[in-house]
């Protein structure tokens, strides 16, 4: 389901007050965030906190349109440069994974929007939501702060079908102007 992302961050502003037109420009993008950090902040690199293969629940088998019990790749980054800009979670169905791109998945700290590139794959984004949250401890510990989080959820389709689903979330103090 592909939302209206400005509805959304409009609905954001009413709640919360005005976002600044980075945030708003990372939270509707339907291209990729990697290539408007490297513009923003330099070449960004990844730090992998997590990787590792899991038999989907219903719920995430559900969203990525597979079966329940079937193999994804769950991965969760930070995009930064000297500091943490972004906290993703991604999930990959891994039989919709040719070999080569599953490789560069698996072994390297490289944002996957740049393995897209490489692999040349073409895809499309469809945000999903865009919201606010209150952090964990874990998102409090890299950011270095207690206030709230906006995020976005959003798929990577190919033929048809999610390649990839990634939430992202940033605190809402950064990206001001």
């Amino acid at each position: 389901m592909d939302i209206n992302a400005m509805d959304e961050i409009n609905r954001l502003e009413n709640e919360i007050g005005e976002l600044s037109n980075t945030q708003k420009i990372l939270l509707a993008t339907d291209g990729s965030v990697t290539r408007i950090l490297d513009v923003l902040k330099g070449t960004v690199d990844i730090t992998t906190l997590v990787q590792e293969f899991q038999k989907a629940d219903s719920e995430t088998a559900e969203k990525l349109g597979i079966n329940s019990g079937e193999t994804i790749n769950y991965r969760v980054v930070v995009i930064g440069t000297k500091e943490p800009l972004i906290h993703a979670i991604s999930y990959i169905p891994v039989d919709r994974l040719n070999n080569n791109f599953k490789e560069d998945l698996i072994r390297a700290d490289m944002p996957i929007g740049r393995i897209l590139k490489k692999h040349n794959v073409e895809s499309r984004r469809e945000v999903e939501s865009v919201d606010i949250e209150e952090p964990d401890k874990q998102l409090k510990d890299i950011f270095k702060t207690d206030s709230k989080m906006l995020t976005r959820t959003y798929n990577i389709i190919r033929n048809g079908k999610v390649l990839i689903r990634i939430k992202e979330t940033f605190p809402i103090t950064s990206f001001v102007e």
